[in-house]
């Protein structure tokens, strides 16, 4: 039997049962515990159950880069596969998340990645996948940590801190508006 998606206490509704389920998830996915890792990767499958394309942008990032070290850590993938899987996570978090900013006009993604304080050297690991030689392993992997970095920071840390179902750049956008 499908479980009914919750409602926090702003009437948004959100795919997790409660903040308890929030909190587990959270620590688990930044757990150095493989197995709690998946746990939380699970969950958060339900979760894209209930939600569907409305899974926010960040859980899907993070679900993705934590899927990518804990087929790194099994060693069932050669590099070139591990390659492969961690570059096109990190290109659809920077696509993703930029996308989200994007205007009537095209901004380009080396300024808006700047304005949400990702550096430059991530955007330029994203268009090196994308469009010219693959980088080596090391690089998607420090890539993939400091990515995972900055979602905690960014969107999974504000989270535990307010409400689960406010707009994650909700402060960016009403500055953005202000304009």
């Amino acid at each position: 039997m499908k479980r009914k998606t919750s409602i926090e206490k702003s009437g948004r509704i959100v795919a997790w049962i409660n903040k308890a389920e929030w909190d587990q998830v959270t620590e688990y996915l930044y757990s150095t515990d493989s197995a709690l890792q998946k746990y939380a990767l699970h969950r958060i499958s339900a979760w894209r159950g209930r939600f569907g394309n409305s899974t926010p942008v960040a859980v899907e990032s993070t679900a993705e880069l934590v899927r990518c070290q804990v087929l790194d850590a099994s060693g069932q993938l050669d590099s070139h596969e591990l390659v492969l899987l961690y570059g096109m996570a990190l290109v659809r978090f920077v696509n993703l998340i930029t996308e989200r900013r994007q205007k009537i006009v095209t901004i380009p993604l080396r300024r808006l990645a700047s304005q949400m304080n990702i550096p430059e050297w991530i955007v330029n690991l994203r268009h090196e996948i994308t469009h010219q030689k693959l980088p080596t392993l090391n690089w998607c992997r420090k890539g993939c940590k400091f990515v995972l970095e900055w979602l905690q920071r960014e969107y999974w840390s504000r989270q535990l801190n307010g409400s689960l179902a406010e707009p994650w750049d909700s402060e960016s956008e009403e500055e953005e508006e202000e304009e």
